[in-house]
């Protein structure tokens, strides 16, 4: 080939589903590694496109059809051959559910049962319980079969592509279907256009089974950098591959951020490599913000929110010192704030949040649950809110977790930064508790920074500390001190299990 013959690429699918993504970046970078597991294993495009499609075959031999739900239970080693189950799923024309290896059986069992899973895959390293009936593979096994013999059918974009569980903060998790055409929605198409291109690698510990992990497997799919994880998260060990050259980009949930700063794992690092880091799946407490921009001088900070319900919609906050408790403007889809018959209400008025993308998702089998949250492509967030006049939203609280006290309405997430900012708190939590007067009270559930006495995080001290930040009836009227707060898979904190440990 001499010099002026120009390089002929694959042209990017005309039809958006998830194989086809896969196939394209195949074409275009077949050998860059797509997913590394750090010190375990790595996954190359052209290994992912033909895994996933020997694994597709394997199903089909197997007796899993279009349509059919495979569960995947995969833990944080098995990242590569979690992509490649995901994918060859989707191939075959059935429909994924992710889930995490850390969830007990009777959560493992109640998403099984409630998809009528036709089967099960995981990686082998852990056991993996199906309800009976339920046939379980592991990916080795379906991967080595091959089958070229079998035909792969047409996946449409309108297809059903997976079901992801919700994190389960105020009940039963519930399962989010999302089609193809919603899971590919913003893919590149072109190659110059790939996204966080100022990285050769970003780094996350995000656990499979949480829309923020499968943001993490659609990065890896339509992004430029290796998606960079580790077999098991510490802060060190995060800290550490910070480092690893070609790290750019660093994903983060905010407990994850607190563990890193206050670990102390980031001091004495050479950071300056790192220009984004991204948090999400919970409110970023703008304490948390500063500190990290603080640690990390280079880095943008940038705070992302959606649900599992309204992704890809999104908005995006740049920390702004200016605007410390705003949480963005709409990037992939609309904002819209709402009263409770849903009409839009006008700049600065506080009411429920909607956000609306393309392609939207819906509950699975749950159609009461679908007309309580969905509507006309707009999806209700549950939580409270407000726009400013250049757009950007103020989050309020969520709808349960707003405390009436009184005749006030009080914000937890406004409180609970106010308590970010105290030197002893290293994690906080507030609830509604009962009140026989003012039928509820804010009680502060903190995690205290070691080397805290716990005179300093007593009542008296604490609403002492606040009384500049806050209005007096915002004040906690109880606190617990605990040594680390329930979380989910996600990293969110579950505050039903937190009222109950206040005596009355």
């Amino acid at each position: 080939m001499s010099a002026a013959t120009p390089v002929r690429r694959p042209a990017p699918p005309a039809a958006r589903t998830v194989p086809e993504l896969l196939t394209w970046r195949h074409g275009v970078h077949p050998d860059r590694v797509a997913v590394e597991v750090h010190g375990v294993a790595a996954l190359t495009f052209a290994e992912w496109e033909s895994d996933a499609t020997a694994v597709a075959r394997s199903l089909l031999r197997r007796g899993i059809r279009p349509g059919d739900r495979v569960g995947l239970v995969f833990g944080p080693a098995g990242w590569t051959e979690y992509a490649v189950a995901y994918c060859g799923v989707l191939r075959a024309g059935a429909v994924a559910v992710p889930l995490s290896d850390r969830l007990a059986a009777g959560q493992l069992d109640h998403a099984l049962t409630h998809c009528a899973a036709g089967a099960l895959v995981h990686g082998g390293d852990t056991a993996a319980p199906a309800p009976a009936g339920v046939p379980v593979w592991t990916v080795a096994e379906l991967r080595a079969e091959r089958g070229d013999e079998v035909e792969l059918p047409t996946v449409r974009p309108a297809d059903l592509a997976q079901i992801l569980y919700t994190s389960g903060t105020t009940g039963r998790p519930k399962g989010v279907g999302a089609s193809h055409a919603n899971l590919t929605v913003g893919a590149p198409s072109h190659v110059r256009r790939l996204a966080l291109a100022h990285s050769e690698r970003f780094l996350h510990a995000f656990a499979i089974g949480t829309n923020a992990g499968q943001t993490m497997l659609f990065n890896a799919l339509t992004a430029k950098p290796t998606a960079l994880t580790l077999p098991r998260f510490t802060p060190l060990r995060f800290a550490r591959v910070i480092e690893t050259a070609g790290v750019g980009t660093l994903f983060v949930v905010p407990s994850v951020a607190i563990e890193l700063l206050d670990s102390g794992a980031l001091r004495d690092r050479d950071l300056s490599g790192v220009h984004l880091v991204g948090s999400t799946a919970a409110a970023l407490p703008p304490a948390v913000a500063a500190r990290l921009a603080a640690a990390l001088p280079a880095a943008t900070i940038v705070n992302y929110y959606t649900s599992t319900e309204a992704a890809p919609a999104q908005t995006t906050m740049i920390y702004d010192p200016a605007r410390r408790d705003a949480v963005g403007r709409p990037v992939g889809g609309q904002l819209m704030i709402a009263g409770p018959d849903g009409d839009p209400l006008p700049v600065g008025a506080t009411g429920d949040v909607w956000l609306r993308a393309p392609h939207p998702r819906a509950y699975y089998r749950d159609e009461a649950a679908n007309r309580a949250t969905f509507r006309d492509g707009w999806v209700r967030m549950g939580d409270v809110g407000r726009l400013d006049a250049d757009g950007y939203l103020y989050l309020t609280d969520r709808h349960q977790d707003v405390i009436k006290s009184g005749a006030f309405k009080i914000s937890s997430l406004e409180v609970e930064a106010a308590l970010h900012e105290h030197p002893g708190i290293t994690g906080a939590a507030v609830v509604g508790v009962p009140h026989p007067v003012l039928g509820s009270a804010v009680a502060a559930v903190l995690v205290p920074r070691p080397g805290t006495a716990p005179d300093e995080l007593s009542l008296a001290a604490l609403r002492g500390f606040l009384a500049d930040r806050l209005a007096d009836y915002q004040l906690p009227s109880r606190v617990l001190l605990v040594d680390e707060l329930p979380r989910n898979a996600g990293g969110k904190v579950l505050k039903r299990h937190l009222t109950s440990q206040f005596d009355n």
